[in-house]
């Protein structure tokens, strides 16, 4: 579902605040995982935030009398930090891949960046209706 087909703007800032929230987890992760890039036995950690939306939005009940009444949990699409155990290529028990983690902050900013774009010119278009110009 894209999010210009959400039925309304209260549904849409939630989703959005969300997404902001889960790309500030995602950024703080990502810190935490480069600043132990050399701690024996650490393991890396994300955040899965676009699955479990994906998820919740899967399974949402779509049987209402209006669009507006439309509902969004407290835990529709929740930010959760995980673990990653899977296997090492290092010796010392260490999975994380700076190259990798570089290149998710990225992504993870290019995204942060598009939320704010996205919530700034929802804000304008209500300031053009309300004033006028």
């Amino acid at each position: 579902m894209n999010i210009s087909q959400l039925p309304n703007d209260e549904l849409v800032y939630t989703l959005l605040q969300k997404g902001l929230d889960a790309s500030q987890a995602r950024s703080s992760a990502t810190a935490e995982n480069i600043s132990n890039i050399n701690t024996k036995g650490y393991k890396r950690k994300y955040v899965t935030f676009e699955e479990n939306l994906k998820k919740s939005m899967d399974d949402l009940e779509l049987k209402t009398d209006d669009e507006k009444h439309m509902k969004i949990d407290s835990d529709y699409g929740s930010v959760e930090l995980e673990t990653d155990n899977s296997t090492s290529m290092r010796e010392d028990g260490n999975n994380v891949d700076i190259d990798n983690e570089m290149v998710n902050q990225s992504a993870n900013a290019l995204m942060y960046n598009a939320l704010v774009t996205q919530i700034n010119s929802r804000l304008a278009m209500k300031r053009y209706v309300i004033d006028g110009r």
